[in-house]
């Protein structure tokens, strides 16, 4: 049923936009080569990427409200991302770079303040200190809207609620080859994460590298995270939500829970951004605002049915 959805949900993208083309015209049409389809596949690869970055950090913190943003990375790439608009960087790569950048110094700057005594990771630190860094971090860059001119202040706020409009194919590319890497540290994790629900102590004791799982989950959670920021800006609620579903359906075993959460993250996001771009054609709505639409009302029925059990 998963795999259906996934080819529903790239068909629908590649088919359906503002602009009316005949069936059987798809594979000739310009707009679909050059715009539709790249958009398509980018839009599932940052999905499947903030996916399966929640579902590590999930596991990896034991908490269920663990999402990729929550540690700081979002405000780290939106503070990158918002300081290159200001500055006026042109190329079509400064603005990437820019929140790439800033995502990776946000991550170091939580991985610092995360590590205790003996050079371990506390995750209750961790999220202590993301919550900081994301804080200062969306300090900084308010200030700064707030003394952008007007342009350049719509430009940052549609960039901070995310957007794949600047799709191409070099940056599917460098997508494509970039994100599996991380993506598979996470499946060589994913027996130790198992062992880590029972607790740290009980995984040492059955065998599992409790630190080092720690530092690998933490930096590929974070490195696809910084990437997906990097060219859609802020999506959320896809890395929070996708996982729960995930564990609704197919259990808590992350052999099988990471890549269902992949397609599913990719999934979702496409779909949305199909519907951003048709909903108020010719113009387009930011993508983040539909995953928060979609997302709070299942993050709510997901919370009643734990609640209700």
């Amino acid at each position: 049923m998963l795999a259906v959805l996934a080819v529903a949900a790239l068909a629908s993208g590649v088919a359906i936009g503002p602009a009316s083309i005949p069936w059987g015209e798809l594979l000739a049409s310009p707009i679909v080569r050059e715009l539709r389809l790249p958009r398509t596949l980018l839009a599932f690869i940052v999905g499947g990427s903030l996916a399966s970055a929640g579902t590590g950090l999930q596991g990896l913190l034991r908490n269920p409200l663990a999402d990729p943003f929550l540690l700081g990375l979002s405000g780290g790439a939106s503070l990158g991302a918002v300081l290159a608009i200001a500055l006026g960087w042109g190329g079509p790569w400064s603005l990437p770079v820019a929140a790439f950048a800033g995502a990776l110094v946000a991550m170091a700057l939580v991985y610092r303040l995360g590590l205790v005594a003996g050079g371990a990771l506390d995750p209750r630190i961790m999220l202590l200190a993301g919550v900081a860094v994301g804080a200062f971090a969306a300090a900084v860059t308010t200030a700064i809207v707030s003394l952008a001119e007007a342009t350049q202040l719509r430009n940052a706020f549609l960039w901070l609620w995310g957007g794949l409009s600047g799709a191409s194919w070099q940056t599917l590319g460098v997508m494509a080859l970039y994100v599996p890497i991380p993506v598979a540290v996470l499946a060589a994790a994913a027996r130790p994460l198992d062992l880590l629900a029972l607790g740290e102590e009980p995984a040492r004791y059955l065998g599992a590298d409790v630190e080092r799982v720690k530092r690998r989950v933490y930096l590929a959670a974070s490195l696809l995270t910084a990437a997906a920021v990097a060219v859609s800006g802020v999506i959320g609620f896809v890395g929070l939500v996708v996982p729960h579903l995930g564990r609704l359906v197919w259990g808590h075993r992350h052999r099988v829970l990471l890549p269902a959460a992949f397609v599913g993250g990719g999934t979702l996001l496409t779909f949305a951004d199909t519907l951003a771009r048709t909903a108020v054609a010719p113009r387009e709505l930011p993508v983040g605002i539909v995953t928060a639409l979609v997302g709070v009302p299942v993050f709510a029925l997901l919370l009643r049915r734990w609640t209700a059990a």
